[in-house]
């Protein structure tokens, strides 16, 4: 079982700790390190290989559900924009990587991906009391969108 597969598992269980929501297309869950404060992954449920193993509208809600998190981050640490990544390669299980960019970078990380622009070994832990209230509005701003679709 690889790593997505492992943490699917346990937002299933209740027992992943980083988990923000659960979406239509799966699991919203803050980064295990903050290399820039509001990383976010989306962990498709079920678990697919790829995009490609979707059928269209389950394609349309995982890509929908990438759009609304950017929504939600944008919303909550005002960021300038946000980048989204579908990789796969490392963990061969379907999983975005939404990533809040902010004005305020170093001009020379601020045109490039965030992998490439920052170390991900020294990044801060999003457990670290600072990312507490990060998370909390991202759960609010789910929260209150859901009271207003039911």
């Amino acid at each position: 079982m690889n790593l997505i597969e492992q943490r699917v598992a346990m937002a299933r269980a209740g027992t992943n700790p980083f988990v923000i929501s659960r979406l239509a297309s799966g699991w919203l869950v803050i980064g295990d390190v903050q290399p820039l404060a509001g990383y976010c992954l989306l962990l498709a449920d079920p678990v697919v290989p790829s995009l490609n193993a979707l059928g269209p509208l389950e394609r349309v809600a995982f890509l929908g559900d990438m759009a609304l998190i950017g929504d939600a981050l944008i919303e909550v640490t005002d960021c300038a924009r946000v980048n989204y990544e579908i990789w796969g390669n490392a963990e061969p299980a379907l999983h975005a990587h939404i990533m809040p960019r902010y004005a305020s970078e170093p001009e020379d990380k601020r045109h490039r991906p965030a992998c490439m622009g920052y170390s991900w070994n020294d990044a801060p832990k999003s457990t670290e009391a600072r990312y507490t209230a990060l998370s909390d509005g991202l759960r609010a701003y789910f929260a209150a969108r859901e009271s207003t679709t039911t």
